[in-house]
């Protein structure tokens, strides 16, 4: 009987290339893998037609799938090579890890999910800089000469392309480090070392003969050396468990880079899989690829500089004496050659090739929740397929396939399923959206959370939407709820959400909550006409909340200190814009009257008097001289300075135009600032400077240049019959001449 180690790095291709060798030479009876058992009965995908590289296996808990783990599998992984070798000849392949079904007992149900902690191999004796540490790959690599461990570990192992006793070599390595005395490992990775040794023994009470382990390099030692089986039986008795479920999911070069976060993630996926299908390329291949990818970027690249480039990483790697260039050499080339010196050139090739955005695909066979499968039968409907790398989507809501793209990514918004984000669409109308779309393996995790819901997107999302407004007590949040549900079309979410809302607003007494709710409730309408959604029910209820905002807005703006008053101007304004959008006779009258309450206040804070004055201009209901009387009442003397600054700033809210097309209220302003004390003046100054600082920089130096000239005067009023006759003939002539009449003829004839 034999029994062969091999300790393996995850995810590498020298690693795999060793083992794919090593197995077709010893010809195993039974291939055992570092994997969750429970995956075992989905092992037969492998090798099918549609289950393409990267995928990964998810457990998760059934009942908290939150507390989930990913097994990733690329081509060039040791352990794909070895269960596709194993389902070709084909004999039994097994896992062998820790249950996972035990793993997330033994973990604090408080800690999250760890999606790296299959890859406790190599990355598990990576350097720290504790003080009292063990030896770890990274002093094997400084040993050797390397200041990188990862450099070491691939000049060392992944790439060598001899039938050398690699496996021997690294089990060796491994053991030296593992007997310098430790500090006492955690029980978890205790009972996984003890599993396997279990079910390798397993193995050999079934009387399998040849029997090939794949393991991460870390464990190697611990699997050749077995203790006795009394120890092992011991760590594992009685262990918790909890039900877990399997599936696979389609994953991404980009989940399985170091920037991804991922434990075992390597730096250059893209890489890795060149390597892999094309293990004698001497660097011209890759070159190519990268003036390919140049040249899709309207960047001029010949063949010169890929043979120069390809020339000089081969130079390199000789100088480092190396036998062939690897992506440093070739990057560096790239860098001088290509690229002429230029970094950030680099990060285009370091995203689209040497990470890569590949995503994985898994057969629909394969069974999955059915919230799932409605998911992705909605995206093939709808031709969006998942996709590793951003993709933008202009949607027509006018076009029937458009609208039904878009009320999809609207429902997967409302379940927390981002995976959609809405840019501002360009052009005019409420017709158009603009979509970014990128996949995130992680989604399935939060689809499969949801399941609960319902079995169909549209279920699940009317469900949770109702469970949340049912949940929350603030009418703002509901609103919120409201509004983000009318686009997702969710009819029965819809409807609670409406009575939620009337329920909150009638037994609201805070002004400020309603006015925060009003805008996205006066929104609502305009979906009306783009999705025909019936909107009218939601009227009833912004009908009650504007009288009641009417009614108590006055009494809301006295008595308030200046942060208040500011929050309150742009709530006003909110209501305003709303109103305007609703176009309601009735409603936009209650309003007027409330806002002239307002500015015809003593009491009114300063800075909303001055605001609902110009709300009044705006809406042509205080003009001419009553404008002018309102104004110089604000600006008199009798008007504390701070005060009438404030006044002022709330007046010009938006817009300076009326200081220079009405000369009155300019001759008001002018004379009420020329009459302050020096020392007023410059404590004022600040308001005076913010008031003007909203305005227009046009506005701001066509009002300095009236200043500087002495535009204006300081008239309290003027009456309309004070009419100049002679003025008034000076100018006759140039009237007619820009008529194209002789002035001359039409004066005298006059």
């Amino acid at each position: 009987m034999a029994i062969h180690i091999l300790g393996i790095r995850h995810h590498g291709p020298g690693s795999a290339r060793n083992v794919q060798r090593f197995l077709q030479s010893v010809k195993p009876d039974i291939v055992l893998v570092e994997g969750p058992p429970e995956a075992d009965p989905i092992l037969k995908w492998v090798g099918h037609a549609e289950l393409k590289p990267p995928v990964a296996i998810l457990c998760y808990r059934q009942d908290a799938p939150q507390q989930s783990v990913f097994y990733p599998f690329a081509e060039f992984s040791p352990e794909w090579q070895a269960i596709l070798y194993a389902q070709t000849q084909p004999i039994p392949v097994r896992f062998i890890d820790l249950p996972i079904s035990h793993q997330f007992a033994l973990e604090s149900p408080a800690e999250p999910a760890q999606p790296s902690r299959q890859a406790e191999s190599l990355e598990s004796a990576v350097a720290d800089n504790n003080p009292g540490r063990r030896p770890t790959v990274a002093d094997l690599a400084t040993a050797a000469g390397f200041d990188n461990h990862e450099k070491w570990w691939e000049h060392m192992f992944e790439n060598r392309s001899s039938n050398e006793p690699v496996f021997d070599a690294v089990a060796e390595a491994m053991q030296a480090l593992r007997e310098v005395p430790q500090p006492e490992e955690d029980r978890p990775e205790k009972c996984r070392e003890a599993y396997m040794r279990r079910s390798i023994r397993q193995a050999e009470r079934e009387m399998f003969q040849n029997i090939a382990v794949i393991c991460g390099a870390w464990h190697a030692p611990a699997l050749s050396n077995m203790p006795p089986r009394k120890e092992d039986d011991e760590l594992l008795k009685n262990l918790p468990k909890v039900k877990t479920d399997t599936t696979w999911i389609p994953w991404t070069y980009q989940r399985l880079s170091f920037a991804s976060g991922y434990g075992a993630g390597i730096s250059s996926p893209g890489w890795y899989d060149h390597i892999w299908h094309y293990p004698e390329d001497n660097g011209i291949r890759w070159m190519a690829r990268v003036a390919n990818l140049f040249r899709d970027q309207q960047m001029d690249t010949s063949v010169a500089h890929v043979m120069e480039a390809v020339r000089l990483a081969g130079a390199l790697a000789a100088l480092r004496g190396l036998p062939k260039a690897g992506l440093e050499e070739l990057n560096e080339a790239t860098l001088s050659v290509l690229c002429n010196g230029e970094d950030i050139l680099l990060s285009l090739i370091q995203k689209k090739l040497i990470v890569s955005d590949r995503i994985g695909e898994t057969p629909t066979e394969i069974p999955k929740p059915p919230l799932q499968m409605d998911i992705e039968k909605l995206q093939k409907k709808l031709r969006l397929p998942p996709a590793a790398d951003w993709k933008d989507y202009t949607l027509d809501l006018r076009k029937d396939t458009d609208l039904e793209r878009s009320i999809f990514l609207h429902r997967l918004q409302m379940i927390g399923i981002n995976w959609g984000q809405q840019q501002t669409a360009s052009g005019k109308g409420t017709f158009k959206e603009q979509w970014r779309l990128q996949w995130d393996p992680g989604f399935s995790i939060d689809i499969i959370e949801k399941g609960s819901y319902g079995n169909t997107l549209e279920e699940a999302s009317n469900a949770f939407v109702i469970r949340q407004a049912e949940a929350s007590t603030s009418l703002g949040e509901v609103t919120q709820l409201l509004e983000n549900a009318l686009p997702a079309e969710l009819s029965r979410a819809i409807d609670t959400l409406i009575l939620r809302v009337n329920n909150l607003a009638a037994a609201s007494g805070d002004i400020l909550q309603l006015m925060k709710a009003l805008p996205s409730l006066a929104g609502i309408s305009r979906y009306g006409n783009v999705r025909k959604t019936d909107a009218e029910q939601v009227l009833s209820i912004v009908d009650s909340m504007v009288t009641r905002i009417c009614i108590s807005l006055p009494a809301a703006s006295t008595g308030i200190d200046e942060e208040a008053a500011a929050n309150l101007k742009n709530l006003i304004t909110a209501i305003n814009e709303s109103l305007n959008i609703l176009q309601d006779q009735l409603l936009t009258q209650q309003w007027q009257q409330s806002i002239s309450a307002i500015a015809h206040s003593t009491q009114s804070a300063p800075l909303i008097a001055g605001y609902c004055t110009r709300l009044l201009s705006d809406h042509q209901l205080l003009t001419g001289q009553d404008l002018v009387k309102v104004f110089y009442y604000a600006m008199s003397t009798s008007t504390a300075p701070a005060d009438a600054a404030a006044w002022l700033e709330g007046f010009l809210t938006g817009s300076g135009s009326l200081l220079l097309v009405d000369e009155d209220l300019w001759g008001v302003v002018n004379s009420w600032m020329g009459g302050l004390e020096p020392a007023t003046f410059t404590d004022i100054l600040p308001l005076l400077r913010r008031s003007f600082s909203h305005l227009s920089p046009p506005e701001r130096r066509r009002l300095g240049e009236k200043a500087r000239t002495g535009g204006g005067s300081a008239i309290l009023a003027t009456s309309e019959t004070d009419i100049d006759p002679a003025r008034g003939r000076m100018g006759i002539p140039v009237v007619l001449q820009l008529l194209g009449l002789n002035p001359k003829i039409s004066v005298k004839n006059g």
